[in-house]
């Protein structure tokens, strides 16, 4: 499968220049359908469809330690992070302002005061300076490795989507922007106007939207998800999908996944309290929650691979008795 390369409206597809492997989007195992299809996944042999795993992230906190715009942004100006946090937070309640639009408003009204140039291609350049939590960079193809070594019918695909408030220029110039099938993030529209504007904010509860057009396919954002889809047509099942969050900002997409079928797992700095997490999980957001080690054999990754080994044997059943009915 290649589908990388143009930045399409459904949201920043990873660039070129990344062999096709598991964590892009490839089968994992072989005798797949047409895997670059989500709509029709595994039907050019005529088997059954319903093989795709997806796992869903979350971003700031959750893959990386801290706020992406903390780490060359604000520096590049001179600002503490949490005074532009705090300052983001008083005029949205002041202005009753949309809390994500105002810090995009904010940055850019503060780089212009320090003469700093906010375009694209700047914001794209910061991402290289984003710390990533242990393991996340190897993560993806170890995840790959499992589910090949562990599925059992033939035709597997796993995908890995981000869904975050951050800024999808900055998500663009980290090194793994290559490893996601799609990434739906807040954006500037440069373009059009002399001052940069939203072009799209990612909100938390705006998050479960992107969750659904993963779930049903429809990845192009400009084509509604409104029009119902009956839960058997949908290419990539809930109870396929895992969704990876930090903490309260993730609850509306938790809460959609625990109560459509699927998967969710809260992740904490290794080097803090997980008290939010185990107040997730005690208040059943969550199947589990671990400290953010992405290494192979860290409880995050076994915890995963639980998750993982129960959708392959749910599949397999799956496909057994789509078998016989046919």
């Amino acid at each position: 499968m290649s589908d990388r390369g143009a930045v399409r409206t459904s949201g920043k597809k990873p660039g070129s220049g990344k062999a096709a492997g598991a964590g892009t989007g490839s089968p994992v195992s072989p005798a797949s359908g047409d895997a670059g299809d989500p709509g029709h996944a595994g039907l050019s042999r005529g088997g059954f469809p319903k093989k795709i795993i997806a796992l869903v992230y979350d971003f700031d906190g959750t893959l990386s330690p801290r706020p992406m715009q903390e780490y060359s942004f604000l520096p590049q100006l001179g600002i503490d992070p949490q005074d532009f946090w705090a300052e983001c937070t008083r005029i949205a309640r002041e202005r009753q302002a949309d809390p994500l639009i105002t810090y995009m408003h904010l940055m850019y009204k503060k780089a212009k005061e320090k003469g700093l140039a906010v375009d694209r291609d700047a914001l794209v350049r910061q991402g290289a300076s984003v710390a990533l939590y242990p393991g996340v960079r190897d993560w993806f193809d170890e995840i790959g490795a499992y589910v090949r070594l562990r599925a059992e019918t033939a035709g597997i695909t796993l995908r890995h989507y981000l869904i975050s408030s951050g800024l999808a220029e900055i998500i663009e110039g980290t090194p793994i922007f290559p490893h996601f099938h799609n990434v739906f993030a807040s954006e500037y529209w440069f373009e059009p106007y002399e001052t940069p504007f939203p072009k799209r904010v990612i909100t938390d509860t705006g998050k479960t939207q992107y969750l659904f057009r993963i779930n049903k396919g429809i990845e192009d954002l400009g084509e509604s998800i409104n029009g119902h889809m009956p839960e058997d047509q949908r290419p990539i099942p809930w109870a396929n999908m895992i969704y990876f969050g930090d903490g309260e900002t993730d609850v509306p997409s938790m809460a959609l996944m625990k109560k459509s079928g699927g998967a969710a797992i809260a992740v904490h700095n290794p080097d803090l309290s997980p008290k939010t997490c185990e107040e997730l999980f005690r208040a059943g957001r969550v199947d589990f929650y671990a400290g953010a080690d992405y290494r192979r054999g860290s409880d995050l990754f076994k915890r995963t691979c639980l998750l993982i080994d129960r959708m392959l044997a749910d599949i397999r059943v799956r496909e057994e008795v789509w078998g016989l009915g046919r």
